[in-house]
């Protein structure tokens, strides 16, 4: 049976950084043998203007079935006075939900192009290559209670709950450990043990799990807010770094910063082997520049190379796509959010063009 692709483009900016990896996709099917069925839905905003609900259960059922899902962004202003339950946000974290996707995988690699890119100095970033393992299905973001309470008198209270159990750890600290071995075999591990009781038990759990089955892998346990610091100060001492779902959010945005730009950045969400895996540009929709033609798709379009690589089994395809990438940035074209002087800027839709002809060239 053919593999089938499920593509989400989303809102803002979603539909035209997907329109060019679909470029890349479709040159692929017919350059390259990927032997592949791409189906295509709505998720965020878009759902919800077109069917009340940000990801409904007919979505859910059509990403289930399928191999992987590439997905664009969701959010706006838009949808600001939604209903936290139906916000396109609310979308994403259903899918991530339902689709059991508990291990989000954001690298944070410096292209040498792109290295004077970067707010930190050359000699700091140049090189970099790290792997943050960001728990997506537990902790504070789906903890319950949660909720605004009315005090009266005026008073109110927010309540967000962290929460996490051994399982849950354990199968995080599992995918960074078995990732380590496959590139530099060290793993940080990061929480705040010195003042949360489910940091305590994280770094517990995280110990025993090296003890009993990672002995081989170098570990070292640091804290969340130092993490965040050494990430400024000394990035290129990590190799993977593995947390929960808050600090995850947090530092992979902080690592992603390091690189130059947002618009570098892809992702994977991975559940059990076998299971669907979601793919997505760690970057938002910024809105402010949908449908000018300015955006990056360059982190779209490695998430589509994450995708051949992780859920349909294409390492060497992947190898290709990632590779045309990094030949496109050594030619000086680029996209306003990494122009540097003596490159050529282009628009969304040339730089899509530019990898394929890139492609074409590998070939």
């Amino acid at each position: 049976m053919t593999d089938t692709l499920v593509i989400l483009p989303g809102d803002g900016i979603g539909p035209e950084i997907v329109a060019e990896a679909e470029k890349v996709l479709d040159w692929l099917k017919s350059n390259a043998g990927l032997e592949i069925e791409v189906e295509h839905d709505l998720i965020g905003g878009q759902a919800y203007d077109a069917y009340g609900h940000p990801f409904t259960d007919e979505t859910l059922a059509r990403c289930k079935s399928a191999k992987a899902i590439l997905m664009g962004s969701v959010g706006g202003p838009k949808w600001d006075g939604v209903d936290y339950a139906l916000r396109p946000e609310a979308g994403l974290l259903r899918a991530r939900k339902e689709l059991n996707l508990f291990a989000n995988l954001r690298p944070a690699l410096v292209f040498d192009a792109l290295v004077d890119a970067s707010s930190l100095k050359p000699e700091i970033v140049k090189g970099l290559d790290i792997l943050i393992v960001r728990e997506l299905t537990g902790g504070v973001y789906f903890g319950e209670p949660r909720g605004i309470e009315d005090l009266g008198n005026g008073e109110r209270r927010g309540v967000n709950t962290q929460v996490y159990t051994t399982s849950e750890i354990k199968r995080i600290g599992a995918v960074a450990f078995d990732l380590a071995r496959k590139r530099s075999n060290r793993v940080t591990s990061c929480e705040k043990a010195n003042v949360m009781e489910s940091g305590k038990l994280w770094r517990e759990d995280i110990t025993a799990l090296h003890t009993t089955e990672f002995s081989d892998v170098q570990l070292e346990h640091m804290y969340a807010d130092n993490c965040a610091m050494q990430l400024c100060r000394n990035p290129r001492q990590f190799d993977v770094i593995v947390t929960d779902n808050l600090f995850g959010d947090i530092l992979s945005d902080e690592a992603a910063m390091l690189t130059g730009s947002l618009g570098m950045l892809p992702s994977a969400s991975l559940g059990e082997v076998g299971k669907t895996g979601l793919y997505e540009p760690v970057h938002g929709s910024a809105p402010d520049i949908a449908g000018q033609n300015k955006a990056n798709p360059l982190a779209t379009i490695l998430s589509l190379s994450m995708a051949l690589r992780y859920s349909l089994e294409r390492a060497t395809l992947a190898d290709m796509v990632e590779a045309a990438v990094q030949d496109v940035l050594n030619s000086g074209t680029r996209t306003a959010d990494i122009m540097a002087d003596n490159c050529r800027e282009v628009g969304t839709d040339a730089m899509g063009d530019a990898v394929v002809k890139a492609l074409e060239n590998l070939a």
